[in-house]
């Protein structure tokens, strides 16, 4: 019951944006505008807040190191593969195999099953690294053209996503959130990251729905890059069980890396990478890619409930 409490929020949001597009009760141009205030100016304060938050002890190191490992070795097997996946799909497709929706998705069902653990967050580390720092400098440089090296540099130190990752990690580095919470503005805070960043999982969500869009001829395509991802996690899961073998022992961190690396890409990939988009078909076949992901999700864990839960 808990895991149907958990998703039938996710689906009910996607399928809302899928009928405000199908309804046309608002316009591409005002989901676009909703889209820059999410990333530009929520997103970031989130990230900001999640870094600093984030637990960097000496044990968790290798784990996040090989996580971070994998995500960009997602991304240079996305360029191998871009004859399979398809050349007219390459430019933005090596992007949806790094990372995994982890606050969404992978972090509800996980907890749905062994109760209270933070196990699945010492994977976000890596994933944010990946989704908020690798890969924007990496679409930056895609997307410059013909914009030189020192501006390039520049636009990426400006990027939010990078602001607010540096920022988060030297207020983790020097304690900021003991020192915030034993001070008179902690209730501020709290209410300020509350406000800021309450409205983004469910606008993020809305927006997929808005952009799923399914045809005979990007079945094909879907099927073909949902394979790859999930057959290149399968051996990420592999790869945990022979370098980690004494923590894959733990049952609940087995299940942790079991649930993870089985969920969707990141929701806010197609956002963060849609400078490289040479089309509204771009866009429309990143967030299917992401829908039919979830879709595979669902089955996935529902065998782990079946076979592996206590």
């Amino acid at each position: 019951m808990t895991a149907f409490n958990t998703l039938v929020p996710v689906f009910f949001m996607l399928i809302l944006g899928y009928m405000a597009r199908h309804f046309k009760w608002i316009t591409s141009q005002d989901k676009d505008g909703v889209n820059t205030i999410m990333f530009t100016v929520l997103f970031p304060i989130l990230i900001f807040h999640l870094m600093m938050q984030a637990e960097l002890t000496i044990g968790t190191v290798p784990i996040i190191a090989y996580t971070l490992i994998v995500f960009i070795l997602a991304i240079l097997v996305g360029k191998w593969l871009r004859r399979f996946i398809g050349e007219s799909r390459s430019h933005f497709a090596l992007f949806l195999l790094p990372t995994v929706e982890g606050g969404s998705v992978a972090l509800p069902l996980y907890l749905s099953i062994v109760g209270v653990s933070s196990n699945t967050i010492i994977f976000d580390i890596a994933g944010a690294i990946t989704a908020f720092l690798i890969i924007p400098i990496l679409v930056s440089k895609a997307a410059a053209n013909q914009t030189s090296n020192k501006e390039l540099v520049v636009s990426i130190m400006k990027h939010p996503f990078v602001i607010a990752i540096f920022l988060g990690l030297v207020g983790n580095v020097c304690h900021w959130p003991e020192i915030i919470a034993h001070s008179f503005i902690a209730p501020a805070y709290n209410g300020i990251i509350g406000r800021a960043t309450s409205p983004i999982a469910g606008m993020i969500l809305f927006i997929l729905g808005y952009d799923l869009n399914m045809s005979l001829t990007t079945i094909r395509p879907l099927a073909k890059l949902i394979f790859v991802r999930f057959t290149f996690y399968i051996f990420v899961i592999l790869g945990f069980f022979i370098l980690f073998p004494k923590i894959m022992a733990n049952y609940d961190f087995k299940l942790a890396v079991l649930i993870y690396f089985m969920c969707p890409t990141g929701f806010a990939l197609p956002a963060i990478i849609s400078p490289v988009f040479k089309s509204e078909e771009d866009e429309l076949f990143s967030a299917t890619f992401i829908s039919l992901s979830l879709v595979v999700t669902l089955i996935v864990y529902t065998l782990i409930f079946i076979f592996l839960a206590h």
